[in-house]
């Protein structure tokens, strides 16, 4: 037996090696749903509920699912379903989710096989915007600065929740658990009330709006801004894109849906000014990455809920918590668009050009998300009798890995949930590895055709 298993261990290592050495973005949506099958596992385990019974199939799935993905959404209520266990399983999964697709693949490759490979050092370079001789120190600067947001997180809102009258232990794991929700842009609650009685808090809030913004811009970014913060001109090109065009949308979007919901009795009009303030800083952050709703959004306006699917589709930084086509993506877009309208033969933006392999990709990423998008609105409408903007704003809070919901999740039938499912793994996978792929490939032709322009609009 003894014999067996080690025989076991060799073959999957060897398969390991294998497919990380000739595949980074297999071996990561591999790993990725392993990690999904064993929390699914350990969530229907009877000690994971808070009644003692087993979950539902569906449910514990669908709750894997959404903490690996850092999604948030839910079919059941996390603070009083499920047990502490089952509690730390969904946290710990989303901190391994947060940790993303190749920085885990190459974390598995150097476990297997001792060193990262040179393609997938490649790919994770890419992924990341460092160069080849730099994976080694990013891997551990992307758990050094996890490890320390998250802590700093914790350690603030503890004391917030001892002057709400919690227990010392129970204060201590809900700052614990609501850090790494936070940073990993999760959208998962653990306060049997929710974030709705702390709308005006700014001691519960601040802290969000400012770990959403720090997970959300991407590990590149935070990695780039402590090597270079003395000198914000040393900045790269990567940085300065994502940093400006996460602040420009965090302003619109914080003045939109301020002006949209200031007079609705539901939402903005029940609060007071710094009230009102506080939320506006929340929205603006939230409805891209995180999900962690002060205000219930199903008590939103429509315009609000289609600002906020614009939002949730563009999404945070590369080699972020966040998902979306992400905001070097949109930035690309705009800058290609403005060169044509001027008549510019170059894309150029902070002293650079920008190279038409760029604008290929950020177009074909752009595409594939909203492809995908379109197709699950069609099988959601197709299986349900909601109606389309609920359904909308559904998928692509599941696609972008937000987690905020009008309140449909739990209502869905069976076969909705299990789209789902498949919509919250491929948002999170998908565009990630789609997009490193379309990089790396560079097929080169000896022959080319006459060129000739068809007519546009």
């Amino acid at each position: 037996m003894f014999s067996r298993a080690v025989r076991a261990f060799t073959d999957i290592r060897t398969w390991l090696e294998r497919v990380g050495r000739h595949s980074s973005a297999r071996l990561a949506t591999c790993l990725f749903a392993v990690i999904i099958v064993i929390i699914t596992a350990l969530l229907e385990l009877p000690i994971a509920t808070a009644s003692g019974e087993r979950a539902p199939f569906v449910d514990a799935l669908f709750t894997a699912t959404s903490a690996v993905c850092v999604t948030g959404l839910t079919t059941v209520d996390t603070a009083t379903y499920w047990s502490t266990f089952g509690q730390a399983c969904i946290i710990l999964a989303t901190a391994v989710g947060g940790l993303g697709v190749m920085t885990i693949a190459s974390l598995l490759s150097l476990a297997v096989s001792r060193h990262v490979g040179l393609f997938q050092r490649m790919l994770t370079a890419d992924e990341h915007q460092s160069r080849l001789g730099d994976v080694g120190s990013l891997l551990r600067a992307v758990i050094i600065a996890s490890l320390a947001v998250e802590a700093t997180l914790a350690l603030v809102l503890f004391p917030r929740f001892l002057t709400l009258g919690y227990p010392p232990l129970k204060s201590a794991w809900y700052a614990f658990f609501m850090g790494l929700s936070i940073f990993n842009n999760a959208g998962f609650v653990i306060m049997p009330d929710g974030l709705a009685p702390h709308a005006s808090d700014w001691w519960m809030c601040l802290p969000i709006a400012v770990g959403t913004f720090v997970g959300a811009i991407g590990f590149p970014v935070i990695l780039d801004v402590h090597r270079n913060w003395r000198m914000p001109r040393k900045l790269s090109l990567h940085s300065k894109i994502t940093i400006s065009t996460y602040v420009i949308i965090s302003v619109i979007s914080a003045i939109s849906i301020t002006a949209f919901e200031w007079t609705n009795p539901f939402t903005y009009g029940q609060l007071d000014t710094s009230g009102k303030v506080l939320s506006a800083l929340v929205n603006s952050v939230n409805a891209r990455s995180s999900g962690l709703a002060t205000i219930p959004t199903s008590l939103m306006r429509e315009t609000t809920w289609l600002l906020q699917d614009v939002l949730m589709f563009i999404g945070g930084g590369s080699a972020s918590t966040a998902g979306g086509i992400k905001v070097t993506t949109l930035a690309v877009l705009v800058l290609a668009i403005v060169a044509e309208a001027r008549g510019d033969s170059d894309i150029e933006v902070f002293g650079r050009r920008l190279p038409t392999s760029t604008v290929r990709v950020s177009v074909a990423v752009a595409f594939v998300g909203a492809s995908i998008v379109v197709v699950a609105t069609l099988m959601l409408l197709w299986l349900t009798n909601l109606s389309l903007d609920t359904i909308l704003f559904e998928v692509i809070s599941a696609f972008a890995t937000v987690g905020l919901s009008t309140g449909i999740t739990p209502l869905l039938p069976l076969e909705a949930k299990y789209v789902i499912v498949v919509l919250m793994f491929v948002g999170r996978t998908g565009t990630m590895t789609a997009a490193s792929a379309l990089a790396m490939r560079d097929r080169r032709r000896v022959i080319r055709f006459p060129e000739e322009r068809p007519m546009i609009g």
